[in-house]
């Protein structure tokens, strides 16, 4: 385990009193809370905005939580507009002065940072302009700021990309208290660096993490796992440039399920966590493979990717797949063999299973492929439907020879495997195989037997 804090973001906690939402955010053990300033989770212009404060300065040293301010609530300078005005707005003087605000609140609750972001460029603005009128809001706050700031880049906002926050910060003249927010999600959405590069890119300057899975092109914030992030390999990246800082949750429109959510999204970054810890180990010293491999279903859990868990295997099936690629940083050729021959001989099936959906990662050396092969054969041999469907993975499809794959999707006819879980199915169908499968079909009718619909998609995959 790393010494990673986490922390949850209270805007995915907005129909929680903000007293019970810090309860639940502890009790589910994390560290800390990303706090947004908002009507009912401490609004900085309430009239007793001070003893609000002091009441949750106690409540989070009772809890032990460390807190970060978050400043992007949606209407709470403008009812009829969403998070207006911003910095780059034509009067931008609301906007600070709530940044100046939340200084105040940050500083009374000795919380690590204030993150904000830049706000959309009008289309009436030109890129100077905005330029301009964000660089000296930023200047402004800073002038009367006791705490650190953190500018986020956030996906269609004037300054969306990290570079852009870090030209910013150049700019001013690099403020010690000017720092970045980096969400690994926006990372995934409109970055051309995958997350842990941007981690590495903001390196000491990075002063807070928000923590969300998306898919490229599209700012929607997801649970980790439904979209593209590598959260194993970003929590690594940040472990590795020494990051102390809260790293939280950013799930804002998960409200309606905040327990649950925030309970599986522990879930997941413990996970992760542990197989970035694993990695580092088994890279510095390879014989521990053999106590973390068996590890994994109890580490990183045992969750069915898709509905069986055949065709994109489970959580362990994926962590184990990384243990192995790990594993090749650290051996070479006959070294390597010998020790993944040795993990699927000695292992259980789910540790067989491992083995098989990771051997694509490994080099193509010859007695690395030459072990594969008789791995995948074996497997092949087995009634474990779970062994037969991993088997048939990318490195199959590379490596096995016609008559040997043909017959191992003819297997999975039989076994109701489904051909999903095949790899390459379209590319290596051939002739053969659609000889071997109408036979098959016209066997089971004469006997009057079902027809797996998997044949039929066989079939069609070899455009017959």
């Amino acid at each position: 385990m790393s010494t990673l804090r986490f922390g949850y973001g209270t805007n995915g906690f907005a129909s929680h009193r903000l007293t019970d939402a810090l309860a639940v955010i502890a009790d589910l053990g994390y560290s800390g809370v990303a706090l947004t300033l908002d009507h009912d989770h401490l609004d900085p212009f309430a009239r007793d905005v001070a003893e609000q404060t002091r009441r949750v300065r106690d409540r989070l040293g009772e809890l032990g939580l460390g807190v970060v301010v978050e400043t992007g609530a949606r209407y709470l300078l403008d009812p009829w507009h969403k998070h207006q005005p911003t910095l780059v707005s034509a009067d931008p003087a609301p906007r600070i002065d709530f940044l100046r605000r939340a200084t105040r609140i940050a500083e009374d609750l000795g919380a690590e940072c204030v993150s904000f972001w830049s706000g959309v460029q009008p289309s009436d603005v030109d890129v100077e302009t905005a330029w301009l009128r964000m660089r000296d809001g930023v200047a402004a706050v800073l002038e009367t700021s006791g705490v650190r700031l953190a500018l986020e880049p956030e996906p269609g906002h004037f300054v969306q990309h990290l570079e852009q926050a870090l030209r910013l910060r150049t700019e001013l003249g690099s403020p010690e208290l000017l720092g970045i927010t980096l969400d690994v999600g926006h990372c995934v959405a409109v970055e051309p660096k995958n997350a842990a590069e941007c981690v590495r890119e903001a390196g000491e300057l990075l002063f807070n993490v928000q923590l969300d899975d998306m898919r490229p092109g599209v700012h929607e914030h997801l649970e980790f796992g439904e979209g593209e992030l590598d959260l194993t390999g970003t929590l690594a990246a940040l472990t590795e440039i020494g990051y102390r800082g809260l790293a939280a949750v950013e799930l804002p429109r998960h409200s309606h399920a905040a327990p649950d959510v925030a309970r599986r999204s522990i879930t997941a970054l413990r996970a992760a966590d542990w197989l970035a810890g694993a990695e580092r180990s088994v890279r510095a010293d390879p014989v521990k493979i053999r106590t973390l491999f068996p590890a994994a279903g109890r580490k990183a859990g045992r969750s069915p990717l898709d509905a069986r868990g055949l065709v994109h295997g489970t959580t362990d099936d994926h962590a184990r797949a990384r243990l192995l690629a790990a594993l090749a940083d650290a051996l070479r050729d006959g070294e390597l063999a010998k020790e993944v021959a040795a993990l699927y001989r000695y292992g259980d099936g789910a540790e067989r299973r491992g083995v098989l959906r990771g051997l694509h990662l490994l080099p193509g050396d010859a007695e690395v492929i030459d072990t594969g092969l008789r791995l995948v054969e074996d497997a092949l041999r087995a009634n474990d439907i779970g062994l037969v469907a991993a088997a048939l993975g990318p490195f199959a499809q590379r490596h096995l020879d016609a008559h040997t794959w043909r017959h191992g999707v003819l297997k999975c006819l039989f076994t109701g495997v489904p051909v999903a879980a095949v790899s390459g199915l379209a590319q290596r169908a051939d002739a053969e195989l659609v000889r071997m499968v109408t036979d098959y079909v016209a066997e089971r009718k004469a006997a009057g037997r079902d027809v797996p619909p998997d044949a039929d998609l066989v079939l069609q995959e070899a455009g017959q």
